[in-house]
């Protein structure tokens, strides 16, 4: 079995070619996905996605840091009642970036903190995305005295903040950009973070493996079926096999 721990199936790019794309993966042997919502005028694109593929997407619902700037005055109200509305959904994509420079921290650091309520309130798995912005991250972190499920997905931090993280109860997600040889270091982490703590990521469309590695050409978009190589250039450089962190990804976000 394989687990897609985040990808955006939604994304406009796919085009009519996302029913195709999906058979492909399901061919190539991936099981469930996470379908990961960034603003709100995604969200229903997600829901619909979920609902057409029930036994293979798991829809999740968040605001992307990139997309702050677009969220209605609502926006919260509506993150809620999506969540209600799919029970089993996770929190996000969410979480602080300062590769950009707009929108800025401090909106940021307040719409992340709505995230980690919800999920904390509803029990819910929530994706991060962090970019540059680990301090910052760290600083909302500590002060908890209670911590969602937390997925700090593409994990590019340093072995320290993968240390303080697992305490808090984290899992990471690997990414196949993670093979490119610039990124030794990267693997090295993972070497190192725990084994029952690991997840396997496409973050199709984006993100693209090197070429070895692209099974499935996409023009110039990553497609979510070459998780299928992916995982085994994860196996060689990791020594992990791709079972273990679809077993991982089971019990993170609760399907059996």
């Amino acid at each position: 079995m394989l687990f897609d721990a985040h990808n955006h199936l939604q994304d406009p790019r796919f085009g009519d070619a996302l029913p195709e794309i999906i058979e492909t993966m399901q061919e190539a042997g991936i099981s469930k996905c996470v379908v990961n919502g960034t603003h709100e005028g995604d969200w229903p694109k997600v829901a619909r996605l979920f609902e057409k593929y029930p036994e293979f997407v798991i829809p999740s619902f968040g605001l992307h840091p990139w997309n702050i700037d677009q969220r209605s005055p609502e926006w919260s109200r509506h993150l809620n009642q999506f969540l209600n509305n799919f029970p089993h959904a996770g929190v996000g994509e969410c979480g602080l970036d300062r590769w950009i420079p707009s929108p800025d921290l401090e909106a940021q650091h307040a719409v992340f903190r709505t995230h980690l309520k919800l999920a904390d309130e509803l029990n819910r798995p929530l994706t991060i995305h962090c970019l540059r912005a680990w301090g910052p991250l760290m600083e909302e972190l500590r002060p908890l005295t209670s911590f969602p499920k937390m997925l700090l997905h593409s994990f590019n931090g340093s072995r320290e903040i993968a240390q303080e993280l697992a305490k808090f109860g984290a899992y990471f997600s690997f990414s196949g950009s993670f093979l490119h040889e610039r990124k030794s270091s990267l693997r090295e982490i993972f070497r190192n973070l725990p084994p029952d703590r690991i997840l396997l990521e496409t973050d199709a469309p984006d993100m693209l493996p090197p070429s070895k590695f692209q099974e499935f050409p996409l023009k110039e978009l990553n497609h979510p079926a070459n998780l299928q190589a992916i995982a085994q250039g994860f196996t060689d450089e990791i020594g992990l096999s791709s079972e273990l962190t679809a077993q991982n990804g089971a019990r993170f976000f609760q399907f059996f």
